[in-house]
């Protein structure tokens, strides 16, 4: 269920229930543990509660339990390749695609990562992302972490999470070179998003 809530969508425990393959009471009572111990939010509309991860920081410790309680790659299914290839990780890109943005940040000089838990943007990083039209100095007054290295589940390395990582998912999402699917946290690059983005990894 948890994993389900990361494509950022609030649902309602039934769905939950349903894509865990469990009884709705079943669903409820657990759903009930996770809000106590601060996991999800709830909020209600009309007669359904829904449900959605309590913050980012939840999610950045879902997707590292994934890579302790998940030894090998996913299987090389349809949509395990897409979810391996593009996903979102809550609020920002994770998979292939996102890896590969993080190390071409940082061998671009574009991102520092000063320590685990933390990247720096430099100089040409902040003009990159102005060009990207988003605003660090904003996203450094917001109560989140503002840039952080977040273990990708599928690839074992580290994508870009935090309020940049964020961004950076809006704008490529305002930008049309990527596209949500219908099939959960599965992302899709656009032809256009292919290429400004092979350009960009090509660097």
């Amino acid at each position: 269920m948890l994993i389900t809530l990361l494509d950022g969508r609030p649902l309602p425990a039934g769905e939950l229930a349903r894509v865990a393959n469990i009884s709705a009471q079943s669903a409820s009572m657990h759903l009930g543990q996770l809000l106590n111990g601060g996991l999800v939010n709830v909020s209600q509309q009309g007669r359904r509660r829904y449900y959605s991860v309590a913050s980012p920081e939840v999610a950045h410790a879902i997707e590292a339990l994934g890579v302790v309680s998940t030894r090998d790659k996913p299987k090389t299914r349809a949509h395990q390749n897409e979810l391996s290839y593009a996903r979102t990780c809550y609020d920002h890109l994770a998979g292939q695609i996102a890896v590969r943005l993080a190390e071409a940040f940082e061998r671009g000089g574009f991102l520092t990562a000063v320590n685990r838990s933390a990247y720096l943007v430099t100089e040409c990083g902040e003009e990159l992302f102005s060009r990207w039209n988003i605003d660090i100095a904003k996203l450094r007054g917001l109560h989140r972490s503002f840039a952080r290295p977040c273990l990708d589940w599928t690839e074992r390395r580290p994508h870009v999470a935090g309020a940049l990582g964020a961004a950076i998912y809006q704008t490529f999402l305002e930008f049309r070179w990527i596209v949500r699917s219908s099939n959960g946290r599965v992302v899709r690059l656009t032809s256009r998003g292919t290429h400004e983005l092979d350009r960009f990894l090509r660097c």
